[in-house]
């Protein structure tokens, strides 16, 4: 699964990076340490004139949803089953979006007594896109609530030791056929495979990012 990740590039480069044609929330964007479910995440969607970005609540609460607590029960989706989740099914092939990282979090348990967390990068320092999709609930007292899930797939070699599942890391020459509503079925299938292990690195870090009201540089230091 996914849980935890890291967003702290500067804003600008966010933009020029996403080839950004509209965007929203400048003012509310600062550099988050521990990213965590139930927050509001930095996503590119695709708009009328290009890329489009704005914050949208991960964990997906979907359109039909009776109650948005099902958002936190929903903040990944496997790829090998959403075709076949109610919940995944219609977004998967009409609302699809990029979700901005520049690295991601996970917890090797084979210490059932010690979650040891370790954090995954580029070796090049680079943001990267992982796989999402999103929705929009309304609320009884017709509010919508724009939300989203992060698509998870099984783990390449680098990750294997650590966990059995990562999140889905698009190729930049991917990014744009992600967005585009024509790409068919089973090219979007085709994307969601483990991503090179040669261009990833990871090491071990501080416990304190377990709590999620932990969120300062430090939490990225190695051990």
């Amino acid at each position: 699964m996914c849980g935890r990740f890291t967003l702290i590039a500067p804003y600008e480069y966010i933009v020029h990076r996403f080839q950004i044609q509209h965007a929203a929330g400048n003012e509310d964007y600062k550099a988050n340490y521990n990213v965590a479910p139930g927050q509001k995440i930095l996503s590119v969607v695709r708009g009328s004139k290009g890329n489009r970005m704005g914050y949208l609540q991960w964990g997906l609460i979907p359109s039909w949803a009776k109650d948005k607590k099902i958002g936190y029960k929903l903040i990944n989706a496997r790829a090998e089953s959403l075709l076949q989740k109610p919940s995944f099914r219609d977004p998967f092939r009409r609302r699809r979006c990029l979700i901005v990282a520049d690295s991601f979090y996970e917890w090797d348990h084979r210490d059932v007594k010690q979650k040891i967390p370790y954090r995954f990068t580029m070796k090049s320092g680079e943001l990267f896109a992982i796989a999402g999709l999103w929705d929009s609930w309304t609320t009884k007292d017709h509010q919508v609530i724009y939300s989203c899930t992060i698509i998870t797939t099984e783990a390449n070699e680098l990750m294997e030791p650590i966990h059995d599942r990562m999140p889905v890391i698009l190729t930049q020459s991917d990014e744009a056929k992600w967005l585009d509503p024509a790409t068919e079925t089973k090219e979007l299938m085709r994307m969601l495979k483990p991503f090179d292990p040669e261009q990833m690195q990871f090491y071990e870090v501080t416990q304190d990012v377990n709590a999620v009201r932990n969120n300062a540089p430090y939490l990225i230091k190695k051990m």
